[in-house]
């Protein structure tokens, strides 16, 4: 199968594109720069194309001749993002409609049991994007997921750095509520999955073995880091106000950390679990929860070729911070 790949520069795009190759698909890596690719030691095995989604061109060129698109483009910072995600979802439903593409998969977020009124504007950006690609002649799959857990993850980088830079957990009483975190390594198994599943256009909710509190997430990442850390709960704490504190603690950027800290405020817990049948391969286990945090705190040898290391880990290609001792 010819897939492209919208995001191969991304977190999930830079470790699904090996997956993909080891399956034996052809991958087309979109880009918007094809020189960006020269940093990832897969760049030798798959074809460049340009692609920049808010461009209509662009994304009908790129959809040319491809049997399916793996979706993995979110903007989460810019008071218009959920303006400027639903256009470029739109640009390129139009584009696999044109194309005759004949699958699109798209990875996207669970979304709370609570009225569509009181989601955040993330996770209704998610919907809106999900919508307009279900919206195409294409059978579409959307993955909706909670917390990634990985080295790189932007939410597992988030609990890392602040569990580790704060002695003191200062938890608000809205952290009570429930998430269902996953290993990274199995989002992308049901990834590739989605490419070949039979059946209509639907969504599937995407998560762990574990359900705990966000304060036990915390917890538990410092219990398995080795760190004593403090934990105590503050109530009447803004969700605003913990999103800005914690863009300032962190090194990842402050706007999409309020915007992920803005949807803690509900549980994002899977309705369902039949994900695990359709999409993941016969016999495959899921990560437990302690040992996709320990996989994902464990370095690599830097001479460890990209190729050769776990996906749950650091690779050569993440931001500097990643991984890296806290400074």
């Amino acid at each position: 199968m010819i897939v492209l790949v919208a995001g191969t520069t991304g977190y999930v795009g830079s470790r699904l594109v090996p997956l993909l190759l080891r399956e034996g698909h052809e991958v087309h890596a979109g880009t918007r720069s094809r020189s960006a690719l020269d940093d990832y030691f897969w760049a030798d095995r798959v074809t460049p194309v340009d692609l920049d989604v808010n461009d209509p061109e662009s994304c009908r060129a790129a959809a040319e001749g491809v049997d399916a698109v793996v979706y993995l483009v979110h903007g989460l910072s810019g008071d218009d993002f959920r303006e400027k995600d639903k256009k470029a979802a739109q640009n390129v439903a139009d584009a696999v409609t044109a194309a005759g593409v004949g699958r699109v998969v798209y990875l996207s977020g669970l979304v709370p049991d609570v009225p569509e009124s009181e989601l955040s504007e993330h996770i209704v950006s998610r919907l809106e994007v999900e919508r307009v690609l279900t919206d195409t002649a294409a059978t579409t799959i959307t993955l909706r997921a909670a917390v990634l857990v990985g080295a790189a993850s932007t939410s597992f980088e988030v609990v890392r750095q602040i569990s580790d830079r704060l002695p003191v957990q200062p938890l608000p009483r809205w952290m009570d509520s429930e998430v269902q975190p996953i290993a990274v390594v199995d989002v992308l198994e049901a990834l590739v999955g989605a490419l070949r599943v039979p059946g209509p256009s639907r969504h599937y909710d995407v998560g762990g073995t574990e359900r705990l509190s966000y304060g036990d997430l915390i917890r538990t990442y410092a219990d398995v880091a080795g760190t004593r850390r403090l934990a105590v709960t503050v109530p009447g704490l803004p969700t605003k106000l913990v999103g800005k504190l914690a863009g300032r603690l962190t090194d990842v950027d402050g706007p999409t950390v309020e915007s992920l800290v803005e949807s803690l405020q509900h549980s994002m817990v899977c309705a369902e679990d039949d994900f695990r049948s359709d999409l993941l391969p016969v016999g495959h286990e899921l990560v437990g929860l302690r040992d996709a945090l320990a996989r994902a705190l464990r370095d690599p040898d830097p001479a460890t070729p990209g190729g050769e290391r776990d996906a749950m880990a650091p690779m050569p290609h993440d931001p500097a911070w990643v991984g890296s001792p806290d400074s």
